[in-house]
């Protein structure tokens, strides 16, 4: 069998954290989230698709950035969105 790990999380070689514990997306709009990812390629951090906005899914979406990790304190995983993989780091 081929091996299918994924190449996006594969090139991730350090892990960028989120600045603020806040979503970036939300505070320009006055909205509220549940829980924080951090973009692996440009380093913003956006609400959880448990949120109301679910601006970590649409920020990929739209950009093309495909590696989050989680912004949760204690919290040490990725995901990739194209693959739909998760590891922990």
């Amino acid at each position: 069998m081929p091996d299918r790990r994924c190449v996006h999380l594969s090139a991730i070689t350090a892990i960028k954290h989120c600045k603020r514990y806040e979503c970036d997306e939300c505070v320009k709009v006055g909205g509220e989230w549940v829980h924080l990812r951090t973009c692996q390629e440009c380093g913003g951090t956006h609400c959880c698709d448990n949120s109301p906005n679910r601006h970590a899914t649409r920020h990929a979406q739209q950009t093309g950035h495909p590696v989050i990790a989680s912004a949760e304190p204690g919290e040490r995983w990725l995901y990739c969105y194209p693959d739909d993989e998760a590891m922990e780091y």
